[in-house]
């Protein structure tokens, strides 16, 4: 029997990676996609792991193939959803979860309107502008930027199903796999 697709998203610097990360050691039976961009990898970021790194030329080939469950510019790089992949996982009765940005939220419900969709939210708007800087991975230009579009997103979290405070990665962590596990029950791997 299919499942339902969770999907997760929230402004950048929210730790939307660090959550799942913590959801996949705590629910090994969820699937968590793998998304593509034309961003290059941050220091120990493994090709396939975190991301599937192409660039832009690969990445414009998938949209013009219809490859992409979605797909949106973020901060001057291309990030998208392969979608064999999690049409493979669904089919087979997995829960499924994707980790994508407001945008492709967005397409994907547009798609998919039988998804679950999950907002994760800062603790305070502060505090997300501290993870920003504290990733000391990017430069103060781009930290702005992010910071500008996180304030579009923030508005954007009544459009959820469900809104997640990242207050604490273990608790928000534990509160997302109640939500994948209430629509779609665990039937191991």
């Amino acid at each position: 029997m299919p499942s339902r697709l969770t999907v997760l998203s929230g402004p950048s610097g929210v730790g939307k990676g660090t959550v799942v990360a913590a959801v996949r050691d705590m629910y090994p039976f969820v699937w968590i996609s793998v998304s593509c961009t034309t961003r290059p990898p941050r220091p120990g970021e493994i090709d396939g792991v975190e991301y599937y790194f192409v660039d832009w030329a690969q990445f414009q080939e998938l949209i013009g193939t219809g490859a992409l469950l979605e797909w949106a510019e973020y901060a001057g790089n291309l990030y998208g959803t392969p979608r064999v992949p999690v049409f493979a996982q669904l089919a087979e009765g997995k829960p499924a979860l994707l980790e994508i940005e407001l945008q492709g939220a967005r397409q994907v419900r547009a798609s998919m309107p039988d998804a679950q969709f999950v907002f994760l939210a800062p603790p305070s708007w502060e505090e997300l502008g501290r993870r920003l800087a504290d990733r000391a991975t990017e430069d103060p230009v781009v930290i702005a930027a992010r910071l500008a579009r996180a304030r579009i997103e923030m508005e954007a979290a009544e459009e959820f199903d469900a809104i997640i405070v990242n207050d604490d990665v273990r608790r928000a962590a534990s509160e997302l796999v109640s939500l994948i596990e209430a629509v779609c029950p665990p039937s191991g791997p």
